[in-house]
């Protein structure tokens, strides 16, 4: 989803995402073809939103599978949560950073972490509000590699951009 500011891009995806409660608002979600609940959505999607909010004490790693283990379903084994964090260092290049401490992490790092603690969850869909933004050329076209192999792996990627690269 690309616009200028205020168009309301992140509106619109909140509202596929079945995040805003306020207001007025009418249609119908379908996920595979059938009505889709507030649980249902919440359990396939992932939702990165622009602020990279991270416990700074905490390894990459470590952030990467306290998601792994706390959002995936417990029928999932120990073995696949482990194996889809490493998923996630390798679809976010960050397997070289993996255990160190995320305190003093570059602002596109942490950027690949929250885009990660996400995809960490499994989920079909994922949501990501501007993640270039504050993001030099360089340091976006990184992210946008990571969203396109995350995208080639298979899953859904919806995006809000404001400033495309050149």
């Amino acid at each position: 989803l690309m616009g200028s500011s205020g168009a309301g891009k992140t509106t619109l995806m909140d509202v596929i995402a079945g995040r805003k409660t306020g207001g007025t608002i009418r249609g119908e979600i379908l996920l595979n073809g059938y009505p889709a609940t507030e649980l249902a959505i919440r359990r396939c999607t992932g939702y990165c939103e622009q602020q990279d909010i991270h416990s700074e004490s905490s390894t990459i790693r470590e952030a990467l599978t306290f998601s792994a283990f706390l959002r995936q379903d417990s029928s999932v084994s120990e073995r696949a949560k482990l194996a889809s964090v490493e998923e996630c260092l390798d679809l976010l290049d960050m397997r070289a950073i993996a255990d160190q401490i995320i305190r003093g992490r570059s602002q596109e790092q942490m950027k690949r972490l929250t885009i990660g603690v996400e995809l960490a969850a499994q989920p079909s869909v994922l949501f990501l509000d501007e993640p270039t933004s504050g993001l030099d050329a360089h340091s976006a076209k990184v992210i946008m590699d990571g969203v396109r192999k995350v995208a080639d792996s298979g899953r859904t990627v919806v995006c809000t951009i404001h400033q495309p690269s050149s």
